[in-house]
């Protein structure tokens, strides 16, 4: 991650700026209480999701949510400029579990 702002961190909650860099893909990962909600602020975002598979594409003023429990990965789409989003996750005790994604297990 090239950069993080926290803006809020409590036992149950948190609300940060995340910046990724060009090309960068965060590690597969799930959560087992919280819910992360994604507000793209700039740049070309998407989010894959596993059980079942799905994209989404986040642009500037979109959003995505990520049920607890429900495997996935950001991404940014773009080779020459960083992506920056909004992430609120709650409500709940904060983990992260890396997970494989599908085409790692070939």
């Amino acid at each position: 991650m090239k950069k993080e702002e926290i803006l809020i961190e409590t036992p149950d909650a948190r609300v940060r700026i995340l910046t990724l860099a060009p090309g960068e893909i965060a590690p597969c990962h799930r959560h087992t209480q919280i819910t992360d909600n994604m507000f793209c602020l700039s740049g070309d975002m998407e989010i894959y999701l596993y059980g079942p598979e799905e994209k989404v594409v986040l642009t500037p003023g979109a959003r995505c949510e990520v049920r607890q429990g429900r495997a996935h990965q950001v991404s940014n789409r773009s080779k020459h400029l960083p992506a920056e989003y909004l992430l609120v996750q709650g409500v709940g005790r904060y983990d992260f579990i890396r997970c494989e994604t599908p085409d790692s297990q070939a």
